[in-house]
């Protein structure tokens, strides 16, 4: 069967009115007027009323996977077969006024955002949106919140858009906190107190390539949406991939040039603690140096052997230690005329 093969040409069948759907975290009806009303999810839904629907699953709950498999979606197989998939890299099609694929997002924890990557996997039809993630993602969530606080949606094409831009207004932010981040290491690495920052920098620099390889496959979907996709489309389904493709072209050069720039901070680093010790073997063979003397004339005078001078003399110990002084004052003198001792 081929990938663009249609399941059914039938819209969801309208559920029971006490037979929610399951592992739903949250269902939007955008209306004609672009109005968005956030509907109960212990409830059933009907599908059959005109406007937008957005439905957003939890993935990691087996009874959603099932009501996917079984549920008579308006879609392709492999939009179907994606939603239930575990792909871990980015892609984007289209087929039979369909637009489904994944995308890369931010984990979101409790109180912030997580740097670790999560996926939003999707099929996006004229009137009807599915997604799902088996972890709470940032775009999405914050997506939910602007329609809860009123944000007129047109089209489904708008809503995946600002899903988008969630995902890039998300990782701007994390941004402008790797970018302070930096700011600090920065200033401590000038001043010298910077031994224990290694670490620090590494996670730092490991967030911006983690970033980078988003952005980049992001983008990069994008850039072929444009270029292969979306040509026959319906109108509402029409994404500005061009302008999405740009937007993350310009914070991907942001996120760059913060990780060569941790990349330098490392290596100043480097720098610094080579330095360092650098000057502590230096002072470590300079004592070296200036006991080596006294310790050769200590193990002459220390051998149980005849005719030793000093021995039967009386002030035979003092000579003794002033000859060992000597030799540590002629080493130093040496040293400080060609130049190992500054």
């Amino acid at each position: 069967m081929s990938l663009d093969t249609p399941i059914f040409t039938t819209q969801i069948a309208a559920p029971a009115p006490d037979d929610a759907i399951p592992g739903l975290v949250w269902a939007f009806r955008i209306h004609a007027d672009g109005r968005p009303e956030a509907l109960p999810i212990d409830r059933g839904i009907d599908v059959t009323r005109d406007g937008l629907l957005w439905l957003h699953f939890n993935l990691a709950d087996a009874r959603a996977l099932k009501w996917i498999t079984h549920a008579p979606l308006q879609a392709p197989d492999a939009a179907r077969a994606l939603l239930l998939s575990k792909d871990s890299f980015q892609q984007l099609h289209t087929a039979d006024d369909t637009v489904y694929g994944v995308i890369s997002d931010l984990l979101r924890e409790i109180h912030d955002v997580d740097d670790d990557t999560g996926y939003l996997r999707f099929a996006m039809t004229e009137h009807l949106l599915i997604s799902g993630r088996h972890h709470a993602l940032c775009a999405v969530d914050a997506t939910r919140r602007s329609l809860e606080q009123g944000l007129k949606i047109d089209s489904m094409a708008a809503l995946f858009e600002t899903i988008i831009e969630n995902v890039a207004d998300t990782m701007d932010g994390v941004a402008d906190k790797l970018a302070l981040a930096l700011d600090e290491v920065e200033e401590q690495v000038v001043s010298g107190e910077s031994r224990h920052l290694l670490q620090t920098l590494g996670r730092q620099r490991r967030t911006c390539v983690r970033l980078h390889r988003q952005l980049s496959g992001l983008r990069l979907v994008f850039q072929r949406f444009e270029q292969k996709g979306g040509v026959d489309l319906k109108p509402t389904l029409q994404l500005r991939a061009g302008k999405l493709a740009q937007r993350l072209d310009g914070l991907d050069r942001i996120i760059v040039e913060l990780r060569e720039r941790s990349r330098l901070l490392q290596e100043e680093l480097h720098l610094q603690i080579a330095e360092s010790g650098n000057e502590a073997l230096r002072v470590l063979s300079v004592l070296t140096a200036l006991l080596m003397p006294p310790t050769l004339a200590a193990g002459i005078f220390g051998m149980n052997i005849k005719a030793m001078p000093l021995v039967d003399g009386d002030n035979g110990f003092i000579w003794v230690c002033a000859i060992l002084m000597l030799s540590s004052a002629t080493a130093y003198f040496i040293m400080k005329r060609i130049g190992i001792i500054r």
